[in-house]
């Protein structure tokens, strides 16, 4: 039987949208499928509904992997200039926001307006809603099973994502495929997740959701990688969100990307402070009570939180503090160290952590090395990015390479 399709690309997201207009570019008969009715909700739901759409700072470092210098080729082949320069083409509006972050000025819709305008320029077809039920190697190319019938193809690209977000259809098929193909998977976990606290130490801090404010978070270790090659050490400084189960925010967010379950995050609340050194010594000079010496730093919810947390009297008078004790209480506001228990899971998490094994793929084309032809992308693979744009970054530089790849 005579192939329909040079490629068949699995997921039409961000990734499998940029490499299917890519490929189809270059002449390739490009069969695009997804098992959504709705075309790219993950784009459509991003930045509050304006796309974060990449980070011009976007570089290898930014990235959690087992394998953490994969990335650089295909981040260096396709930078963020690069899409920026697509974004100016359809002449988008967009803004940076913080540190490097590029929004649209109006809406998500115009970058998935924009990537099914350059699929459609270069001749893509599409198959929504059609779910894929596998993949099988033929004696050339590959059959692509759907509830529409066989696909025959040339080559395969899975774009599938991982997954977070169930609601809007994430699903494990990427990581079924490369498991039937003998590919290895690093472990999956949710990133970019708020991070959550039960049992009796939490409870003085259960009123205290709604306060935000600017803080230092670090975990792990700075002497390097763990057993597996994960990083282990982060260090951010972002906002910090108290909310009902925990902690959110940027911070939390970003951290918890490196944070390994069962091991402590590490807060400074006043980062520009020294707050032991401020206390002890205005001990001579300022009267007051604790609670409202730290209510002049932090928010006073927060301040009598922290004190009662710690076996502090909100209505302590500062003078009558020995140092040790002003000490610890510099301690817990500074160097507050805390177990998460947990996460909120897939559903509140903005990526996945782990994926198809880069060691498995070329980190020059991402095709796997032990079956020509069949190709990952995207989300789908131990590549995370920080919080901030940088995981659209990986998903247009990933889907440009393999699309510029396939032969």
């Amino acid at each position: 039987m005579a192939r329909r399709y040079d490629v068949v690309v699995i997921g039409a997201g961000a990734a499998g949208m940029m490499c299917a207009a890519v490929a189809a570019r270059r002449g390739k008969r490009v069969l695009l499928v997804d098992h959504a009715a709705k075309l790219a909700e993950k784009i459509r739901i991003s930045g509050g509904g304006r796309c974060n759409f990449t980070n011009i700072n976007a570089g290898w470092q930014n990235f959690v992997s087992e394998n953490p210098h994969f990335c650089r080729s295909a981040l260096s082949r396709y930078t963020a200039q690069d899409f920026l320069t697509l974004v100016k083409k359809y002449r988008i509006a967009h803004h940076e926001k913080h540190r490097g972050q590029l929004f649209c000025d109006d809406s998500s819709e115009q970058i998935i307006r924009m990537l099914k305008d350059e699929c459609d320029a270069g001749g893509v077809q599409w198959r929504m809603p059609c779910k894929v039920t596998g993949v099988e190697q033929l004696s050339e190319g590959f059959v692509v099973g759907t509830d529409d019938g066989p696909i025959e193809t040339g080559n395969v690209v899975v774009a599938t994502g991982g997954l977070s977000i169930p609601k809007i259809g994430a699903t494990d098929l990427g990581y079924r495929i490369a498991k039937s193909f003998g590919l290895g998977i690093v472990e999956t976990r949710p990133g970019l997740v708020p991070l959550t606290f039960d049992g009796p130490s939490w409870q003085p801090f259960v009123p205290l959701a709604g306060i935000a404010l600017e803080v230092e978070v670090e975990t792990g270790s700075k002497k390097g990688k763990g057993a597996k090659g994960e990083a282990r050490y982060g260090h951010f400084r972002e906002d910090l969100l108290f909310t009902h189960r925990g902690l959110s925010g940027p911070a939390i967010l970003q951290i918890s990307s490196y944070w390994q379950p069962g091991t402590p995050i590490v807060l400074n609340l006043l980062p520009e402070l020294d707050v032991a050194e401020e206390l002890i010594a205005s001990k001579t000079s300022v009267k007051k009570q604790l609670g409202n010496v730290l209510s002049q730093w932090l928010p006073a919810r927060l301040a009598e939180g922290l004190l009662v947390a710690n076996g502090f009297a909100p209505d302590a008078r500062l003078p009558d503090m020995a140092d040790a004790r002003l000490r610890k209480l510099g301690d817990a506001i500074n160097r507050w160290a805390i177990v998460p228990t947990g996460s909120e899971g897939y559903k509140k998490a903005e990526v996945t952590l782990g994926g198809v094994d880069t060691r498995e793929l070329s980190q020059q084309t991402m095709m796997a090395t032990k079956v020509p032809g069949l190709y990952f992308i995207g989300e789908t693979v131990d590549v995370t990015g920080w919080l901030g744009g940088y995981n659209f970054q990986w998903a247009w530089a990933s889907g440009y390479v393999a699309g510029s790849s396939i032969e």
